[in-house]
């Protein structure tokens, strides 16, 4: 598995993309649904069988429960080609999912076209945003790397506190670092590469 720096395209203060996702089991989200009365949004690509997406699965999930009470909202996105990596199918995403503690919602973008909207380059991929939807911060969970220190969430909690403190997170924000997105043959975008 390659590991791949994430490249932002979305830049700070922009829209979050839309999209109407479904769940495993058939209920679709969207952002406007998600943010409802929230402060903001946390939207993550992910994967289970990554090893990057497994070394801080279980804070992950400990991290979403926490910023849920202070009314962030989190959703999980896995847009990995399944023909050719059926781990990662909807099929097998409740389980992982309840595995680790996810109590948030986990989507299939089986079109990769939410994907290819926000820019999203590997899994795992953040994208903060605020209560309007608004970008405050694309960037790593923390420094921590599978075999190398305990994942902490340090790097998304700072920005989480600033954007409940009405504050900027500084730049420079730290591209994520994971194994790149599973492109279906020829659905690769043009930051690819």
């Amino acid at each position: 598995m390659a590991e791949v720096p994430s490249t932002f395209q979305l830049t700070p203060g922009a829209f979050a993309p839309t999209f109407a996702l479904s769940d495993a089991a058939g209920t679709i989200y969207a952002p406007g649904s998600l943010i409802a009365e929230r402060r903001g949004l946390l939207v993550i690509f992910v994967c289970n069988h990554c090893p990057y997406v497994i070394h801080l699965a279980d804070a992950l999930g400990q991290f979403a429960d926490e910023i849920d009470t202070r009314g962030i909202a989190t959703v999980a996105i896995a847009s990995n080609d399944v023909d050719r990596y059926p781990q990662d199918g909807p099929d097998r995403m409740p389980a992982f999912a309840e595995a680790h503690g996810w109590h948030f919602p986990y989507l299939h973008d089986a079109t990769q076209e939410v994907a290819h909207a926000y820019a999203a380059a590997c899994t795992p991929d953040f994208y903060l945003f605020d209560g309007d939807l608004r970008l405050v911060y694309a960037g790593q969970f923390d420094d921590s790397r599978p075999g190398s220190g305990k994942a902490t969430g340090s790097d998304l909690a700072r920005a989480v506190e600033n954007l409940l403190a009405d504050h900027e997170t500084p730049q420079p924000w730290y591209p994520s670092t994971g194994c790149n997105i599973k492109w279906r043959p020829g659905n690769e975008p043009d930051y690819f590469g």
